[in-house]
């Protein structure tokens, strides 16, 4: 049976979690018996398993390989093959499928043109109030 795998930030979470969570438990549920538990599973978790997450990465057996948290496909692809799936299923008209996806397409320059002002830093003031006005025409 293969272990599962995750992304460096999720098992990073994972493991601050658990670390945190058994530590508090421990320390609750019979706190004589279970003393020397407490500081250990504590410093085990958040001064060994972490950073070893981070300084082995992929190497860590469970890092998946290649693994951002972050979506594989972009945020314009996204929405439009999900467009064509629901066009090839029939779900959708022809018409529906170009009106659809012309908003798509538009809502996409609009998103570009902004993200391309603001990281220019020219209008910078002028670029929220002139995203609000754009948004309330949609």
């Amino acid at each position: 049976m293969a272990l599962p795998t995750f992304g460096k930030t999720r098992l990073t979470a994972l493991v601050g979690i658990l670390s945190f969570g058994l530590t508090s438990l421990f320390a609750v549920l019979l706190p004589a018996l279970l003393e020397p538990l407490i500081p250990a599973t504590f410093i085990l978790g958040f001064f060994v398993v972490i950073p070893l997450i981070w300084v082995l990465g992929e190497d860590f057996p469970l890092v998946a390989s290649g693994s951002t948290d972050a979506p594989e496909s972009t945020t314009a692809e996204r929405p439009i093959a999900e467009l064509r799936e629901r066009y090839a299923a029939g779900e959708i008209d022809e018409a529906e499928f170009e009106r659809k996806l012309d908003r798509l397409l538009a809502t996409e320059d609009l998103d570009e043109r902004f993200d391309r002002v603001e990281s220019d830093g020219s209008a910078s003031r002028g670029s929220g109030a002139g995203r609000e006005r754009d948004l309330e025409l949609e």
